[in-house]
């Protein structure tokens, strides 16, 4: 296993719900469902506030704070780095307000990667606050196969549903 892979399988704790759904040599589908004391309108713009719950260990730049997500389409999740330079994680291919953000583009190493990746956002209603439904899925070629990448991926997005959980239940701005 690449050094990246053991690094990114190494870190976080589970959520609730964290399932790889399907994964093979071309690809993986991960499922994270969280439970928030919260209306999914505020879940959705808990999510959107990216720089305030995701790792500073999982950016280039080693600090959250430089990363943002505009939630329109076409919005930038993007990390501002040192110099004038930046990263564009992923972009807002569709935004429904309240209720679901897609995704495009590869986290972290897979940027580097000839894959292709879609996060679906969605958020529903439910008696105690909403349900986040966060479904990343890879395809594409990459120097390690998509079984490998879906154990590391998946233990990243852990942590960051974890931390997504304690933000949107605690502080996320309403």
């Amino acid at each position: 296993m690449q050094k990246w892979l053991l690094a990114l399988a190494l870190a976080g704790s589970a959520p609730a719900s964290a399932v790889v759904v399907g994964a093979d040599s071309h690809g993986f589908e991960l499922r994270h469902t969280l439970d928030l004391p919260i209306p999914p309108a505020q879940a959705l713009s808990a999510f959107g506030q990216i720089g305030s719950w995701w790792s500073k260990g999982h950016t280039y730049s080693g600090n959250a704070a430089r990363l943002s997500l505009q939630l329109r389409p076409g919005g930038c999740w993007c990390e501002q780095l040192d110099g004038g330079g930046g990263v564009e994680h992923m972009r807002v291919a569709y935004y429904q307000p309240g209720k679901r953000i897609v995704l495009t583009g590869g986290l972290g190493p897979l940027l580097f990667e000839g894959t292709s990746g879609v996060m679906d956002v969605r958020a529903t209603k439910t008696e105690t606050g909403s349900q986040l439904v966060i479904n990343y899925r890879v395809a594409g070629f990459a120097r390690a196969n998509g079984t490998e990448m879906a154990l590391a991926v998946d233990q990243v997005l852990r942590e960051q549903t974890e931390r997504l959980r304690t933000f949107a239940s605690k502080g996320a701005k309403r």
